[in-house]
């Protein structure tokens, strides 16, 4: 008998009496140890990411509470435009909205800029088509191009959401 007979194949296991295969140890490992570490390593790691194990960090905390503050709405006086068409009836949009900024503070240098951002308002509201108001997703990219002039309007200062309150087209 050479050393290969001898050695024994853990994969396909070792036979027992009365023909049953033993499992082996590299089959245990594989298939029970490996996916309980991952499962515990995931466990530790969630607890650690929420900030239950590690203490937490002061730092993170202040960040946190700086967050929670409420923040300032102001209403913009309410927009009356007559939108670009081709042909046909002249059309209307009607639209009144609210600034969401961070604080009070800044409110103040923002109301002075405020002939700034109306003028920027009236400039993109005319040159919309009444297609470019069709659906949800159209409200949508009007928010955010609003919210992307208003912040060249105002900045260094920043505001966080164009908050719409009546939008109509006639």
């Amino acid at each position: 008998m050479s050393d290969t007979d001898a050695d024994i194949d853990f994969e396909e296991g070792v036979e027992e009496e009365g023909g049953k295969k033993k499992m082996s140890g590299k089959v245990i490992v594989l298939y029970i140890a490996l996916p309980a570490l991952v499962v515990v390593g995931g466990i530790v790691g969630a607890l650690f990411a929420f900030g239950i194990l590690g203490g937490g960090d002061e730092d993170q905390m202040a960040v946190i509470e700086e967050v929670t503050e409420p923040p300032v709405f102001y209403d913009m006086p309410e927009f009356l435009v007559n939108i670009s068409t081709d042909s046909g009836p002249t059309r209307y949009l009607k639209m009144r909205v609210s600034l969401e900024v961070p604080n009070a503070e800044i409110l103040s240098e923002i109301e002075l800029l405020m002939p700034r951002v109306v003028d920027g308002f009236q400039v993109y509201l005319r040159e919309l088509r009444p297609e470019d108001l069709d659906g949800s997703a159209a409200i949508v990219r009007m928010k955010e191009e609003l919210l992307r002039r208003l912040n060249l309007a105002v900045e260094p200062h920043e505001v966080r959401d164009v908050l719409f309150k009546e939008v109509v087209v006639q």
